[in-house]
């Protein structure tokens, strides 16, 4: 397929009521409101072509961007391309799904991670977070820097409720999850930092969404035989 072919297929596949859905959560102008599930038909036809998964990112339509997230290798990204689409995305689901997915698989990981945290901007400090997070739940953990990662779970539980930017507290709360969940040796410091920190309230916009607690869901990961186990992927 052409990128033509593709920006029109997407173009079809959309609906104004997926488009309002998207846009209740954040998205914003140009998207064309196509379905995830739908996106995903298209993956074996783009995964082919890695210059094309790269220009639907560029077009910066999201449907498209969101659809080359899930095509493009991530082992073929150099950083200077990982932080050039980390600016570009205009909304969480690109910010902290899409870019940091393909991050975290990326060879630089942990240092792109690191690197958003600090960001002034709110959705490249929530991409910081959320590839940190995403890390932790396909890397082996002997390959993890243990001291590093609890210096960060007392950040967040330190910051989160002081944090003014949403996205960012949703970001700390799911990595305090994703430790405690994903990493066995941060068990009882994700613990510790999820009773410290409690409900985290977050403007989630015109949407019935909420915010997960972080002690009630690692928990329920523990209670499902899921703790410490890895996933395969972080790109969905």
């Amino acid at each position: 397929m052409t990128y033509e072919d593709v920006m029109r297929q997407l173009e079809s596949m959309g609906s104004e009521q997926t488009k309002r859905t998207f846009m209740n959560h954040g998205a914003r102008e140009p998207l064309f409101g196509v379905k995830i599930g739908d996106l995903k038909k298209l993956v074996k036809a783009v995964k082919k072509d890695q210059a094309l998964a790269a220009a639907l990112y560029e077009s910066g339509v999201s449907d498209a961007m969101y659809l080359a997230g899930l095509t493009v290798d991530p082992a073929s990204l150099p950083p200077e391309r990982l932080r050039d689409w980390a600016n570009r995305a205009n909304w969480y689901l690109l910010a902290e799904t899409t870019v940091a997915g393909l991050a975290a698989e990326s060879r630089y990981g942990r240092e792109l991670a690191l690197e958003w945290m600090a960001s002034p901007q709110e959705l490249v400090a929530a991409c910081g977070w959320s590839t940190y997070a995403n890390l932790l739940s396909i890397a082996p953990d002997g390959q993890l820097a243990v001291e590093e990662l609890r210096a960060l779970l007392r950040e967040a539980a330190e910051r989160i409720h002081g944090e003014p930017r949403d996205r960012v507290r949703y970001a700390m709360n799911m990595f305090i999850i994703s430790a405690g969940g994903y990493v066995e040796a941060l068990y009882e410091d994700a613990l510790a930092a999820a009773a410290a920190i409690g409900k985290v309230r977050v403007k989630v916009g015109n949407t019935a969404c909420k915010v997960p607690v972080a002690s009630d869901y690692i928990a329920k990961m523990a209670a499902m035989g899921k703790r410490g186990h890895k996933r395969k992927t972080c790109i969905c």
